[in-house]
């Protein structure tokens, strides 16, 4: 799989951004709900700093959380989650706004591209004023977590809505988070190098991520697996060089079969690589340029 020229990415870009909106007037009444989908135009990163993992928490039967099939992003392992940064996960207008003690408190709402939009909630601070509005590129610091408004600890609420403003099923670093859901998921946002892609793009549907690991700068190495096949994906993205073609690498093996591997100079990244693996340890690894790291047998079950 290989990124498409950029005249066909474009006219992609723009025939989901038209479909959007003829949705949108076909069915201007369009209600919410906690399994709805749209047609997005953009990919979505982590709101965290590179390398971040946390939980995404996508509660049921929590009265008290409010819109459903909205993200509740909580600590994860060794992080600590109150005052970190919080990125746009995708360009667009964002305009900052207080409520009070009440509700999201402080939020950011940022607009994008093809008229989808994201909203923060519950933040400590925020880079601009009330009221005001700035146009922000992917990865631009937008705030700090906080627990403001109605929260009861800090943690940072998150909601992707249509074009129409219903609320839609979340889909960050290419894995979809549906309701009743947690997942780990780690950022690439922030991390450099401007890569577009996802590695849930690059694997595909079903594919949520399951481990990763940071090859310094120059890139990062993601395995990912889709429960409903039993499939294992890797994918390495680049984080030096993007859109010019230089060496990159992706691998897989499974426990008593041999290596497959993808390599050779890509603009973007390397993979996938699938190999069906259910409950068979694997080895999984990749490289970019001159840095090169490989698992050992491990995520036997």
């Amino acid at each position: 799989m290989r990124p498409p020229p950029t005249a066909q990415r474009r006219l992609a870009l723009l025939a989901a951004a038209l479909f959007a909106a003829a949705a949108t007037f076909l069915s201007p009444g369009l209600a919410a709900n906690a399994g709805e989908i749209t047609i997005q135009a953009v990919s979505h990163k982590s709101p965290f700093n590179c390398s971040k993992t946390f939980w995404a928490n996508n509660w049921i039967d929590s009265p008290a959380h409010s819109p459903q099939n909205t993200i509740d992003w909580q600590t994860y392992g060794s992080d600590a989650i109150n005052g970190e940064s919080v990125r746009a996960t995708a360009g667009g207008t964002a305009t900052f706004y207080n409520e009070g003690g009440t509700s999201y408190g402080k939020w950011v709402q940022i607009v994008h591209s093809d008229g989808t939009r994201t909203r923060y909630a519950h933040l400590d601070t925020m880079v601009g004023s009330v009221g005001t509005s700035r146009s922000v590129a992917q990865g631009t610091v937008i705030g700090t977590v906080g627990s403001t408004g109605g929260s009861t600890a800090p943690h940072l609420h998150y909601e992707q809505r249509s074009v129409s403003g219903s609320v839609v099923t979340p889909v960050v670093e290419g894995v979809q988070v549906p309701y009743g859901s947690k997942k780990a998921i780690t950022s690439s946002n922030g991390c450099g190098g401007g890569n577009p892609y996802t590695p849930g793009e690059v694997c595909g549907s079903g594919y949520s991520q399951i481990n990763t690991h940071a090859l310094g700068t120059v890139g990062r190495i993601y395995l990912m697996y889709n429960a409903s096949n039993g499939y294992n994906c890797v994918v390495t993205l680049k984080y030096t060089s993007v859109g010019t073609a230089s060496a990159v690498s992706a691998s897989l093996q499974v426990e008593g079969g041999t290596v497959a591997r993808d390599s050779g100079n890509f603009a973007y990244y390397a993979g996938p690589v699938k190999k069906s693996a259910p409950n068979t340890c694997v080895k999984w690894g990749g490289s970019v340029g001159s840095t090169t790291w490989t698992s050992a047998w491990s995520h036997c079950g």
